[in-house]
């Protein structure tokens, strides 16, 4: 099968000759495999490499590009126009036909690393092609029959595309053709003010384009703190999108030269105008064709049913990523294809729901987020204290001129325990692993406050929390016991008389004869 990327150039030529290369021969396949996997992204992909750096006989099967939504479509493309719409921004300049140009480049650039050869090279079969389960231990791609002792779905999941009235005939944007755009589009309406909808809002916003955004819910971000809500919020109505929330797409219309798109909100509707819509409200997991009911394979409309193993209905296969989980994200799939491997290949009873995955929504600020929320740990019982620093307090950010956002830990109230953590700021991305690596090893916020910090950096934020905690552990009661101790001992100090200066000293004098 012939894949092309659009825009057809240089770059993107070179990206499917990476992925997907015309003319490519799928091997002869062994007799029986350790490890087939169905899908190459990122949890297909870790799974493969790491089973067969073990020993293990590895098949690998991907029907469309290597690397997944990730590299493709996900991860890859949208934080290399992230960078290029804060750099817009900040010199107020923006050729969009280049900017997309480079994008391509540096997609490209990222392929050998998910590239058949190299894994074709790290002794793995790589088969390109449909695969689907033709027996409860066997799976057929391109007519050749891979029979497993274990095998893995990895298809992933794509952009969800509402049962809108017109919708569909209007050729909507999602993220796996938003990046193949040459030109800019003069307004722009995003249906979803979820991660991606906030991204894409804030970055076309940034490159010049009118863009509204609309969410059914009463906030951005839904499934964040409300306060951090609240921050994106105001920061991006602050930056000129307009944003119209608790309201649903009614239907939607394609004219000669642009769209209209019908809004309901609070009971009145209203039309909009716009050259292009994307759609980013939601993800439906990749189950079709690959004849689960065959391998009794149970699924649902969320994904593949696994247990807390990862092991689906069928006990040789396992899932892992975007097919089987809420969590849906890179590391995510990463983490849990080091379950399979384990569990899979080596009797192992790790548990998916051990795994601490951290997450973040890259705009401006940065909104990430590990562990527990505070309505979650209300209702496992969990008595719960809650520290809060803005980061106008912290000196990094306020010479950077980034102050907007916070820091926020809960904390089990009796130990110290961390149990989660928010933080909206310019870096919190990269600053959020140290509340996951605290969550992950049951430390205590003491620790926290134990720790040196650089200064001045932003993550510093940390330890002004954890000195926050400290200070409120100081109760009034401890704090004057406290006086009295030192008080006691600072009068014995000025007391020569005392039987203690006197020990200390007759031993000072032993000591130097």
């Amino acid at each position: 099968m012939s894949i092309t990327v659009q825009p057809d150039d240089l770059y993107n030529q070179e990206l499917v000759q990476h992925l997907h290369p015309a003319g490519w021969k799928n091997p002869e396949p062994l007799a029986r495999y350790n490890l087939v996997v169905i899908g190459a992204g990122p949890a297909g992909l870790v799974a493969a490499a790491g089973a067969a750096g073990l020993g293990a006989k590895v098949a690998l099967i991907e029907r469309h590009l290597m690397g997944g939504d990730c590299l493709n479509y996900g991860c890859v493309p949208s934080k290399a126009l992230l960078k290029a719409a804060k750099v817009a921004k900040e010199t107020r300049t923006v050729d969009f036909p280049a900017v997309m140009e480079r994008l391509r480049k540096k997609r490209s650039s990222l392929a050998p690393h998910d590239s058949v050869t190299r894994f074709r090279d790290l002794g793995i079969d790589v088969f390109l092609g449909d695969g689907r389960f033709v027996s409860p231990d066997c799976i057929e791609v391109e007519g050749a029959r891979l029979n497993f002792h274990r095998a893995l779905i990895a298809t992933g999941a794509r952009a969800a595309v509402p049962p809108i009235p017109g919708l569909v005939e209007a050729s909507p944007l999602t993220n796996e053709t938003l990046f193949s755009l040459v030109k800019l589009p003069a307004r722009l309406i995003i249906i979803g003010g979820g991660p991606i909808g906030c991204e894409m809002a804030q970055a076309f916003n940034r490159f010049g384009a009118r863009v509204t955004l609309v969410e059914m819910a009463g906030r951005l971000l839904p499934n964040e703190d409300p306060d951090a809500s609240a921050v994106l919020k105001d920061q991006l109505e602050g930056e000129g999108i307009e944003l119209i929330l608790s309201a649903k797409v009614a239907r939607v219309e394609r004219k000669d030269s642009h769209k209209t798109i019908t809004i309901d909100a609070g009971g009145k509707e209203y039309v909009l105008e716009t050259d292009e819509i994307l759609v980013a409200a939601g993800r439906t997991p990749n189950i079709e064709g690959l004849n689960l009911e065959t391998a009794g394979v149970d699924y649902h409309r969320g994904g593949v049913t696994v247990n807390d193993r990862l092991q689906t209905t069928n006990s040789k296969v396992f899932a892992a990523g975007d097919i089987c989980s809420s969590h849906q994200f890179t590391h995510g799939a990463d983490a849990m294809a080091r379950i399979v491997i384990e569990n899979a290949l080596f009797f192992g009873r790790k548990k998916a729901s051990s795994l601490v995955i951290p997450w973040c929504t890259y705009t401006s600020p940065e909104v990430a987020h590990v562990g527990l929320t505070a309505a979650e740990a209300g209702k496992k019982g969990e008595e719960i204290a809650t520290l809060t620093v803005p980061m106008s307090a912290v000196d990094r950010a306020i010479l950077e001129e980034e102050t907007e956002g916070f820091a926020r830990v809960h904390i089990e109230r009796r130990s110290g325990r961390v149990l989660g953590a928010t933080m909206v700021a310019a870096h919190a991305g990269e600053s959020i692993g140290e509340m996951a690596l605290a969550i992950a090893s049951g430390m205590k916020i003491s620790s926290i406050a134990a720790t040196i910090h650089p200064y001045p950096t932003q993550g510093e934020v940390w330890k002004k929390l954890a000195d926050g905690w400290s200070k409120e552990r100081l109760t009034p009661f401890i704090a004057k016991v406290f006086k009295v101790f030192l008080s006691f001992f600072s009068h014995r100090d000025r007391d020569p008389t005392s039987h203690s200066t006197k020990r200390f000293g007759t031993a000072r004098n032993r000591k130097t004869g």
